[in-house]
């Protein structure tokens, strides 16, 4: 079928590989490559470079790609519109999500949202903010869990606010304080959580102010609270990591209002899977019904 062709080579260049394009779509990669061959025979062009590295656009695959883009998403509406005919009964979604949502909400949604639609399968990608956006972007998930407000080109729904909270060692000075004043930040070596672009934490020193002693910087928050425990310094988690940690630390709120805002993005409702709208109404009824993510 021609369209398999098409959706072939859009895998193979949205993954840069003909490996990761094959397991995608549930074929070899010896499959994706000789489906791309075909339409390079039949065309008489040259699609994509091929190399130890990967795969890359020729300038004549340049040109095609947004044509044959077109024809993938029409496809993609028209088994849309046959879902809404038939009525749900299998799909898939492909999630893009940080750790702390990935570990301590998709667990119990995905399950509520399974006594429903019991054969819907899931695909997620870990990843930063940025690295979700752009996902979503190019079309590498479906739709994301994100801080707010996110990329002006996608549409998305706010789910929680999740309180950013100071964590200390145990015997730390400010351990039984009520709240953390934000000026005493500056007064303790800090280790902040951060990757890529601005984090939650850096935009409330902006906000309010403070330099603290950063001296280890990482995105990974359970090395973070490893090394508060250690008592190597202070930190900033949101409350949402915080859940059912094995460290021995405190957390604290801090004396100034500090906390993000996280929804799901995805590119446009209207083009999307019945099954992610599905999800996404979903979501949206529990958030209005006040149930816990």
């Amino acid at each position: 079928m021609q369209i398999q062709k098409y959706l072939a080579f859009v895998k193979a260049v949205e993954y840069k590989s003909f490996t990761k394009a094959a397991k995608s779509l549930n074929y070899s990669q010896s499959g994706i490559s000789r489906m791309i061959h075909d339409l390079e025979k039949e065309w008489h062009v040259s699609l994509l470079e091929r190399s130890r590295s990967g795969v890359r656009l020729t300038s004549d695959g340049l040109k095609l790609l947004p044509y044959i883009q077109k024809i993938c998403d029409e496809y993609h509406h028209l088994q849309t519109q046959i879902d809404d005919l038939n009525g749900l009964q299998a799909g898939l979604i492909r999630i893009g999500t940080f750790s702390s949502v990935a570990t301590h909400w998709l667990p119990g949604i995905i399950k509520k949202f399974q006594q429903n639609y019991p054969n819907i399968d899931y695909e997620l990608l870990l990843g930063d903010y940025t690295e979700i956006e752009n996902w979503i972007l190019e079309g590498r998930v479906d739709c994301g869990f994100l801080r707010l407000p996110t990329h002006p080109d996608l549409e998305s729904i706010f789910l929680e606010k999740d309180a950013l909270r100071v964590v200390m060692p145990t015997d730390h000075p400010l351990a039984g304080c009520t709240r953390f004043p934000i000026k005493s930040l500056c007064d303790f070596p800090f280790m902040l959580l951060e990757k890529g672009g601005r984090a939650d934490v850096s935009e409330i020193f902006d906000r309010y102010g403070v330099s603290p002693q950063i001296h280890f910087t990482t995105w990974d928050d359970y090395a973070i609270m490893s090394m508060v425990e250690s008592g190597l310094g202070i930190s900033i988690l949101p409350e949402l990591i915080l859940q059912r940690i094995p460290y021995q630390i405190v957390t604290k709120e801090l004396d100034v209002p500090a906390y993000r805002k996280i929804g799901l993005a995805l590119r446009r409702k209207k083009s999307a899977s019945r099954s992610v709208n599905c999800f996404l109404e979903y979501l949206q009824y529990r958030n209005s019904a006040g149930a816990d993510l």
